[in-house]
């Protein structure tokens, strides 16, 4: 099997023709059926379905789309990862980060990592779990820190903490004159505005996951797509919204933060591509399994694996 025969292969499922498929890769259309019928011949299967038009994938054939466009994937993100390596004078790293972790621990994070990395470029992107999942495979970062739960054979997700949820409400609703925790089913009252609103799932998702755990069913008022939005319609006084308590550090005025009663929580990942050693990677979980102690948070299971010192090879 060869990468240029997976690539013809994806090519022709997407077009779903064999001709289509021939001038997207600029080639004839015969040598590509050929290499096509040695590619099925070597799976010992069909792939396609040619007796139907537009061509259809075969069972068979589906199940290896996805184990091809994975290879590819992995393949496009090596030459990423390596040209970055070449041109960079020096090392260089990217970052993926979810929009609430800046009101956290992740701040302190990375001003300790450049500390620690001065002979590394850091660079930061602002975008949500799940884009972080393809930006990881695609090599367009290097680690990801999000809230959202997934599993994907080429990426390793380590679970950093669970951060407690609370309620957002506007300083003049009736529950704001208490300290003490709110219910989950007297929050449910209440018109909630959840973010973001897409792509999903996401931590809106989670809020939902809280109430219906709990055989509640909420009101929905708003969907806001980012999260400055989402309290700006709490400070509006359009609902409340349950939010990491980490945002309690966001003095917005006309908003302010109650307890939860129950335990809920969402929880907080690093993930990084399936295997990555490189020394970058390494020292961001050592300066996390440093800081972590400090703040009274158990050195999250996973991180000890690999130190800077061993993936530079002196281990």
């Amino acid at each position: 099997m060869e990468m240029k025969q997976l690539r013809y292969f994806v090519a022709v499922a997407r077009e779903r023709n064999f001709s289509r498929a021939a001038e997207a890769l600029n080639m004839a259309q015969p040598p590509l059926s050929r290499q096509i019928q040695m590619l099925e011949a070597e799976m010992g299967a069909e792939l396609i379905d040619r007796s139907v038009r537009p061509l259809k994938l075969t069972s068979p054939g589906r199940l290896f789309l996805k184990q091809a466009e994975q290879i590819l994937d992995h393949a496009e993100a090596t030459k990423t990862m390596m040209r970055r390596a070449i041109t960079s004078s020096k090392r260089s790293v990217v970052f993926g980060f979810v929009a609430s972790t800046m009101y956290g621990r992740f701040p302190a994070l990375i001003r300790a990592f450049r500390k620690r990395a001065l002979d590394v470029e850091l660079q930061l992107l602002e975008m949500s779990s799940l884009e972080q999942i393809n930006a990881l495979k695609e090599g367009r970062i290097d680690a990801g820190f999000g809230t959202q739960r997934f599993d994907d054979p080429a990426i390793r997700r380590v679970l950093l903490r669970e951060e407690r949820m609370i309620v957002a409400m506007p300083i003049a609703h009736p529950m704001a004159g208490s300290d003490e925790p709110l219910p989950l089913s007297r929050i449910a009252e209440e018109p909630q505005i959840l973010y973001p609103s897409k792509p999903r799932p996401s931590y809106a998702d989670q809020v939902l996951t809280v109430f219906h755990d709990h055989g509640l069913t909420p009101s929905i008022a708003h969907e806001a797509r980012e999260l400055h939005i989402a309290m700006g319609l709490v400070a509006a006084e359009e609902g409340i919204a349950v939010v990491p308590k980490s945002l309690e550090r966001l003095r917005m005025d006309g908003i302010c933060y109650r307890a939860i009663e129950e335990t809920a929580t969402s929880p907080i990942f690093m993930s990084v591509r399936q295997g990555d050693m490189s020394r970058p990677i390494c020292e961001m979980k050592d300066v996390i399994c440093d800081m972590y102690p400090r703040w009274g948070y158990a050195v999250p299971e996973g991180l000890r694996d690999s130190t800077a010192d061993e993936a530079d090879g002196r281990g």
